[in-house]
């Protein structure tokens, strides 16, 4: 079962760690004669920042603290707003057997007999 909660707390903690390392990154790039191994180290940072600080500041354990550092280098701001409002747990989309129809879009038809 999808976890929603711990899936929007994630991306979060992502949010914040992003606009940080942002900001560290952008500090030291001078450091790289070239941008050719730049983003390998964005990604080595943002990896790093999110086990750190998630076992800092937060109750999340390794293996989730590499998710939160995975969605902080690929931008948890658009990751968050693309879900925002979409998500709905396993339960929500089981429990919805019904289908309806807008009047709108009812076709008749004439009787051939």
């Amino acid at each position: 079962m999808l976890k929603i909660d711990l899936l929007e707390q994630m991306l979060v903690i992502s949010i914040a760690l992003s606009t940080i390392s942002c900001s560290l990154i952008q500090k030291t790039k001078k450091l790289f004669p070239n941008s050719k191994w730049l983003s390998f180290y964005s990604l080595f940072i943002n990896m790093s920042m999110g086990i750190l600080f998630c076992i800092t500041f937060t109750n999340i354990e390794f293996p989730m603290s590499l998710w939160v550092g995975l969605f902080s280098f690929l931008g948890a701001d658009t990751i968050y707003k693309a879900l925002e409002g979409k998500l709905q747990s396993y339960r929500d989309i089981i429990s919805k057997n019904i289908i309806e129809v807008p009047q709108a879009n009812y076709i008749e038809t004439e009787d051939r007999s």
